[in-house]
């Protein structure tokens, strides 16, 4: 009973609105400019720093000094692929990846 009167209800108005199509899109609108802000703001920018992280972590050489997440300072002595060999005390070396490391520092910075 109360299904079919609903039904009853809805019809005119659907044959009579002429902008629906209008009014979708302007209800779309707000969800669309959320995420056009929400990619320049937050998504490019993010892309822009790991496309650098890369490049640093690409260009490190042996003997550069550099930074690790974990706030090892030290020397590279060898490369390999995926990993770095760290000297950060005469006699002590400390294997670690590559992507560990946050920065590469000027030389001379750690003693």
């Amino acid at each position: 009973m109360f299904i079919s009167s609903a039904f009853a209800q809805t019809a005119p108005a659907a044959a009579a609105g002429g902008g629906d199509m209008m009014s979708s899109l302007t209800g779309m609108l707000p969800l669309v400019l959320m995420f056009v802000v929400l990619y320049f703001v937050m998504i490019r920018p993010q892309m822009k720093r790991q496309k650098e992280h890369r490049a640093m972590i690409d260009a490190i050489a042996k003997g550069d000094e550099v930074a690790t997440a974990g706030g090892i300072v030290g020397k590279v002595t060898r490369l390999s692929e995926g990993f770095l060999h760290i000297e950060i005390a005469s006699g002590v070396e400390v294997q670690l990846q590559r992507s560990a490391v946050v920065q590469v520092l000027p030389k001379g910075t750690a003693k």
